[in-house]
């Protein structure tokens, strides 16, 4: 078993998962390396993000998932560099050999130079994400309950609070826009009492997004980022 070539794959996602799949009765050594010890089904993930779906049941354990795999090692661990020349991978403990490389390491999110909107907009791509996104659509509407609830707000402090900016019309972006919609019409309407008028006034009941496209620059979504955006 030792003799056989060793095929290091880093990245439990999708592309590393199926990878170490097809590899299963290859007569190979497989270790499969990343930095968290669940593979994450990103397609689900906006269910997360709007509380439809807990954690839990988008994260099972890779090494659950290959547990019948007798070829395959799972590592959590991070990379911190690559020989190629010698055939190494560098990991924080320790250095490991591989004679074949597979780096499937994912996506990131493009902020266009820049970095600073990732405080104010996170991106979809981790359960962290999706824990800072689900508290920033649940938090306005404890805050305009409160405000309510005083007798001190008025229509249009409400309605800013509750309205919601979602850049990108691709798959997920679409995905969060409808059921953050659904979610808000059909249960927090329900519990929180102190704003129903505001939730119904708009056809995407305070949801709004914004794409590259001017296909979705129409209804409720507003227009597209300014050109110089992207020339920075």
């Amino acid at each position: 078993m030792d003799k056989d070539p060793h095929v290091v794959i880093v990245g439990g996602g999708f592309g590393g998962l199926y990878t170490a799949r097809g590899l299963a009765k290859a007569p190979v050594r497989v270790t499969l390396i990343d930095k968290r010890n669940y593979h994450l089904f990103r397609p689900l993930l906006y269910q997360v993000a709007t509380g439809l779906l807990s954690a839990d049941e988008i994260a099972p354990p890779l090494r659950s998932i290959f547990s019948r795999q007798r070829n395959i090692e799972v590592l959590m661990s991070e990379v911190n560099g690559i020989d190629t020349q010698n055939g190494l991978i560098q990991l924080p403990q320790y250095t490991l050999h591989y004679d074949f490389l597979v780096l499937a390491t994912g996506i990131t999110y493009n902020y266009f130079g820049h970095g600073e909107w990732r405080q104010i907009a996170p991106g979809l791509e981790s359960l962290d994400d999706a824990d800072r996104i689900r508290g920033k659509i649940l938090l306005p509407f404890e805050t305009a309950e409160r405000i309510a609830a005083g007798g001190t707000a008025n229509q249009e402090m409400i309605q800013q609070l509750l309205t919601f900016v979602l850049v990108g019309a691709g798959t997920v972006g679409v995905e969060v826009a409808s059921t953050m919609a659904e979610m808000m019409r059909m249960a927090l309407a329900h519990d929180f009492r102190g704003h129903p008028d505001t939730l119904n006034q708009c056809p995407l009941f305070g949801v709004k997004w914004t794409s590259t496209s001017s296909k979705c620059s129409k209804g409720n979504a507003i227009k597209s980022f300014p050109e110089e955006i992207y020339d920075s």
